[in-house]
């Protein structure tokens, strides 16, 4: 292999570690279970075609301009540092219901670092970002799409939005209470938006993805057919706008074929298996959790998923588990590298705040999960 493939290589494995990672773990199970046609049966299409026509509609949103012209309009109404940061922490949280944690997150923290260049507070801005990792977290709990774990328990369970709703309300407002409390500890210094130029939205564009996005609505409903929703997101994607197909995050759903398959043929290693449902019984909820710090939780929710029948416990706890560690949810990270990139980033001051933020929610959310069961 020459040097420019083995730097190729290296790029690609920094830049999609839980990729490659999955695809290994993977390749590893084949030596003990052979492909066959068990395989077939390994993953959940449904909500492999539920990812991709989400994440074609959020891009397509995106190109349209939505998000950068309602993100302005509201920050014209913040008058300190103290209201900025709960504006964007709200964003956070109430668009990752519907857009999802990550994407919330990578439309948001690049523009808190833009408004933070007129602010010049660095405390104030880690804080800021760290909240919004957490609240992108915390609102993506609370609908079916929020999040891929959720997508996939809640389809694998096939539980219903009340019974959903009914797990993680609880929890969910309980955090939002706390992230408010942590807001009060920024400054109410004064501060504006910065003055520039928000390009017009594009009106059909809109439309026609908004149109989309209410399909996968109706498909996570199970009122319409996914291979329908298929067919229905490509047809959109090349009227309106081509490029967001392009911008659809195939290293996810490649990542989800892995787990899928180690998941698969990890239920079919007889002793392995009957660790996983021995260690579970009435402990899903805190395996989920503990287990998401060290995996990351979507991993955590495919590969604990074959070993319980209790998918209420399961949704709660690898949900709460996306937080305490970096890596316990992939937002997080994501919302890290994006500031670590940014001019004077403290990046050992920026793991401290998050720490102290993501194990406090991580102890109060388990807490409540324990006061509130999920039964």
């Amino acid at each position: 292999m020459g040097t420019g493939m083995m730097k190729k290589c290296i790029a690609f494995c920094k830049s999609q570690p839980v990729l490659v990672i999955s695809f290994l773990a993977a390749l590893l199970t084949m030596l003990f279970v052979p492909p066959d046609r068990e395989y077939l049966g390994y993953c959940n299409v449904t909500v492999l075609i539920e990812l991709f026509a989400l994440m074609a509609a959020v891009a397509g949103l995106r190109g349209a301009g939505l998000f950068e012209k309602a993100t302005q309009l509201l920050l014209n109404k913040a008058g300190t540092v103290r209201r900025l940061g709960l504006i964007f922490t709200l964003l956070c949280f109430f668009s990752a219901m519907l857009v999802t944690n990550d994407v919330a997150l990578l439309t948001f923290v690049p523009l808190t670092l833009l408004v933070w260049e007129s602010v010049q507070d660095e405390r104030s801005r880690i804080l800021t970002i760290v909240l919004e990792s957490a609240a992108a977290n915390l609102g993506s709990m609370l609908t079916p799409i929020g999040n891929p774990q959720n997508l996939y328990l809640y389809e694998k369970y096939a539980l219903t939005a009340l019974d959903f709703i009914r797990v993680m309300l609880p929890t969910g407002v309980v955090g939002l209470v706390g992230l408010w409390l942590l807001t009060l500890l920024l400054p109410a210094t004064p501060c504006k938006a910065p003055d520039r130029e928000v390009p017009p939205i594009g009106r059909k564009q809109s439309i026609g993805f908004g149109l989309l996005f209410v399909l996968c609505l109706l498909a996570v409903l199970r009122i319409l057919n996914v291979w329908a929703l298929l067919l229905i997101a490509v047809v959109i994607a090349v009227i309106f706008d081509y490029k967001s197909l392009a911008k659809v995050d195939y290293a996810l759903l490649a990542t989800s074929v892995c787990f899928f398959v180690f998941v698969g043929n990890i239920a079919r290693i007889e002793a392995v298996s009957q660790f996983f449902s021995g260690i579970l019984q009435g402990r899903e909820l805190l395996v989920a959790a503990l287990l998401s710090q060290g995996i990351s939780n979507v991993p955590a929710a495919v590969m604990l998923a074959g070993f319980t029948e209790n998918g209420k416990a399961l949704l709660l706890g690898v949900d709460i588990g996306g937080f305490g560690t970096l890596i316990a949810s992939l937002a997080s990270l994501i919302s890290f590298q994006i500031y670590r990139k940014a001019p004077g980033a403290k990046t050992g001051r920026y793991m401290l705040v998050f720490s102290a933020v993501n194990f406090g929610l991580l102890l109060v959310l388990l807490l409540t999960a324990w006061l509130i069961p999920t039964t």
